[in-house]
């Protein structure tokens, strides 16, 4: 299903179709403030396991991360921030940042790698944030698979390929083609894995 959402102001029923497909294990594609991403409940484990097959990838070993409403997440997911780290978090998100922080227990064991890490994201979108807030948890999100970047800023497009292997494509207009920056927060210095559509000026 292609599914046109209002980018300010996402019809309540619109809304609701997306987040009884999440609960039902479906998989949807969705925009963000960066590029389209796959998404799909965090509890689902077929759900997970189908995004894994779409991407061709291991969930525990991949670079998925968390989409989350706000900061209040980050207690349940992650384990102790400190309260500089939180004020840099708090600065900024929503942002087009994927942070990489240390996962709590609460992280399906699915999704638990080796690293014991987790990305967060807090896009600054208002479609993916109202879906993550009716469905009251995260959504996993990760990249759409392969290379074909201008492809995947135009909804229909997307729809055209990949209506065989997901349940809806929520047309939120036309996305970005740079992802986020990514900031490992795991370490004393903090370090910038991939340089995306976020500034990043910490020292």
């Amino acid at each position: 299903m292609l599914l046109h959402v209002h980018p300010q102001d996402p019809n309540p029923r619109h809304v609701k179709t997306i987040i009884e497909c999440l609960q039902d294990g479906g998989v949807i594609i969705y925009p963000t403030d960066t590029i389209y991403g796959l998404g799909c409940d965090i509890f689902q484990h077929k759900a997970i396991e189908r995004i894994s097959r779409i991407k061709n990838i291991d969930a525990a070993k991949a670079q998925l991360s968390f989409v989350c409403y706000d900061l209040s997440d980050l207690s349940k997911y992650t384990k102790s921030i400190s309260t500089p780290l939180y004020r840099i978090l708090k600065s900024y998100l929503p942002g087009a940042y994927t942070f990489i922080l240390p996962a709590s227990k609460e992280v399906p064991k699915i999704l638990q790698s080796k690293k014991s890490t987790i990305g967060l994201r807090i896009p600054d979108n208002n479609i993916a944030r109202t879906i993550v807030n009716g469905l009251n948890h995260p959504i996993l999100s990760a990249s759409l698979p392969g290379d074909m970047v201008e492809e995947y800023t135009d909804p229909d497009l997307i729809y055209e390929n990949f209506k065989n292997l997901v349940d809806i494509v929520v047309d939120g207009g036309i996305g970005g083609m740079i992802p986020s920056t990514i900031i490992d927060c795991t370490k004393d210095s903090y370090e910038v894995l991939r340089l995306g559509a976020g500034v990043w000026e910490e020292d």
